[in-house]
């Protein structure tokens, strides 16, 4: 058992080390209501106002570019490459001879049948002075017509089989990657070369069916794709497919671009936006004023506080729409001409103090390029 004075020693250390505990707790606790307590200092920000614009109506969609005319050049006949006379990549014109077929054994023949041609004509000659004489019958003379004819028929034949074997161009235009070598055995429907006529150019695109109405011809539209994203490209809708498409709802639309730089090709990848004729008033915001967010979307709109010279941020749930460039279309939430912090979203709280600086504000405008972002 222990004795008295090592249970008092005992009981002193127990007081000692639990008022340390005690006073760190309590020191802890009063820091925290202090830190609670504690004015945070207001956020710097940047803001801008609600504006009403008028916005000129607009469909966007997604389109592929294609050539007026391409083709892949195809072989007619089967034969043996014996010559080449173009560059892959090279621009030629209508009727250009691309690739000669060996046709030795055709030409010979060809070299026969007008052999016989001038044999026919010449007992064709005979036969009707004998005939003119009363020599001969309308029967033989009809068998020598007959065989001159069967001969130039056969020549024409010839000529044509002959002719096969030079492939040419059929329009001109620029000329793709060559896809057959020299001594190559091809075969009728081989493909040559890719042909492709690029200026002008077609940009097809699909719109629901509920857009029908508001679509005409000569209708402006614009045009960017990924190879030249800085580039805006110009166009006029050419053609509206006559019928909707029973399983999308889509009617097709073709639009013609002039493409006189060659920079637009078949198969690129296009967004495209068709401007129609009405308008509408819209409240606009700079994008980087929105919060977006899974559970809605929300701005910061900034009001005088009743104390001091600064602002109170107040949280705000809003309804989105259109957006273009660094524009975005406001619905519901906000009225013309109120504040609303455009940077430092992430500081903010609901309610919390607020300093506007615009010395640097966020671009905000609606046809930007990279050199303003």
């Amino acid at each position: 058992m222990f004795n008295k004075p090592m249970l008092l020693m005992l009981l002193g250390c127990l007081l000692l080390f639990g008022g340390i505990f005690a006073f760190k707790m309590f020191g802890k606790m009063m820091m925290n209501r202090a830190f609670d307590t504690m004015a945070l200092p207001p956020a710097t920000v940047t803001s801008a106002a609600v504006e009403q614009q008028t916005w000129q109506e607009r469909l966007t969609a997604v389109g592929t570019l294609r050539a007026v005319n391409g083709v892949d050049v195809t072989s007619q006949a089967q034969g043996v490459v014996s010559a080449i006379h173009f560059q892959s990549g090279e621009t030629v014109q209508e009727g250009a001879l691309l690739v000669e077929l060996a046709a030795e054994p055709e030409r010979a023949q060809l070299k026969v049948l007008e052999a016989e041609l001038q044999l026919a004509r010449r007992d064709y000659e005979r036969i009707r002075k004998l005939h003119g004489r009363g020599v001969t019958t309308d029967a033989e003379l009809d068998d020598a017509l007959s065989t001159l004819e069967q001969v130039l028929a056969s020549i024409e034949v010839q000529r044509a089989t002959v002719a096969e074997r030079r492939v040419k161009a059929p329009f001109s235009g620029q000329l793709g990657i060559r896809q057959v070598d020299l001594g190559q055995n091809v075969s009728p429907g081989d493909a040559v070369v890719s042909l492709q006529q690029l200026a002008p150019i077609y940009a097809d695109f699909s719109l629901p069916e509920q857009h029908f109405a508001r679509v005409q011809s000569d209708q402006p539209v614009t045009l960017r794709t990924g190879a030249y994203p800085e580039k805006t490209f110009s166009g006029q809708v050419s053609a509206i497919d006559s019928r909707v498409d029973n399983e999308s709802r889509n009617f097709l639309i073709q639009a013609t671009l002039p493409n006189d730089g060659l920079e637009l090709r078949p198969g690129m990848y296009a967004d495209i936006t068709l401007e129609l004729a009405a308008e509408r008033s819209v409240l606009v915001l700079p994008r980087t004023a929105i919060r977006f967010a899974p559970y809605g979307n929300s701005v910061f709109v900034l009001q005088r506080a009743t104390e001091g010279e600064g602002y109170i941020a107040n949280r705000r749930v809003v309804e989105t729409g259109e957006e273009r460039g660094d524009l975005v279309e406001i619905r519901k939430g906000v009225q013309p001409g109120e504040q609303v912090a455009t940077s430092g979203l992430l500081k903010l709280r609901n309610e919390g103090a607020v300093i506007i600086n615009n010395e640097n504000k966020p671009p905000a405008d609606m046809t930007p390029t990279p050199e303003n972002r």
